[in-house]
């Protein structure tokens, strides 16, 4: 074997081998076998370097993000924080960070990154005859409870109201409250059945005096002499 012939193996035994063994430094990535500078934050590679040149780089474009240095040709695309996911946009996405979302008002997160609100749902709305014993937030869902007795809510409060005393204020109970509706009351009425047995005893009354009094009348009148009479007597003598 010549020694050209020798010097040409160990050259290709090198490039295996350093091709196997190429580290890069943190700012580079590796491409074939030559270590090329990444592009910054905000931009990804448009060609690789080569021995003759380096590494070319193109900005995001508009809805596309890169948050560290990269060797990829391609940007990562901005989150989307959809209201149909009760989501809203808290930190608008840029060529150098993605899009940060939080929970709408009335929703709370049920899965996250480590920064951003992937997925809302909204809160619990409480049924009638319970209170909101915890509001909920945008981490937490709304908690319930029951209305002890004697007392009612229509699922909005944050306390239970006590049943209104319809006596206390003079009042007629209408209608007995319960843990989801306070007592109704109205201004008392004469009981209707009274009223009527006092209308009945009323005309009893009534039309026994008239009934004495026509009796009386007719005794009177067949007792008292007539003046028609006296005179015919009269006359005869």
């Amino acid at each position: 074997m010549t020694s050209v012939t020798v010097a040409s193996f160990l050259i290709l035994v090198m490039k295996i081998f350093s091709g196997h063994c190429l580290t890069c430094h943190r700012a580079e990535y590796v491409i074939g076998n030559e270590c090329c500078p990444k592009c910054p934050p905000g931009s990804r590679v448009k060609t690789d370097c080569t021995e003759f040149r380096s590494t070319s780089c193109l900005p995001c474009l508009d809805g596309t993000y890169m948050n560290q240095p990269t060797g990829l040709k391609y940007c990562l695309s901005c989150t989307n924080c959809e209201a149909g996911s009760g989501l809203r946009v808290k930190t608008s996405c840029t060529a150098t960070s993605d899009a940060v979302c939080e929970p709408l008002d009335g929703f709370y997160c049920v899965d996250s990154t480590e920064n951003s609100c992937v997925r809302a749902t909204k809160h619990r709305s409480c049924e009638p005859g319970q209170y909101v014993s915890s509001k909920g937030t945008a981490s937490s869902d709304t908690l319930c409870s029951r209305c002890p007795d004697g007392t009612f809510s229509d699922g909005t409060l944050t306390l239970c109201r006590p049943h209104t005393q319809c006596e206390s204020q003079n009042l007629q109970l209408i209608k007995a409250g319960n843990a989801a509706a306070d007592a109704e009351c109205g201004e008392k009425r004469l009981n209707r059945t009274a009223i009527a047995i006092g209308v009945v005893v009323a005309f009893v009354v009534i039309s026994i005096l008239g009934a004495v009094s026509f009796i009386v009348y007719k005794k009177k009148c067949k007792t008292k002499p007539n003046k028609d009479t006296k005179t015919l007597h009269s006359l005869d003598r």
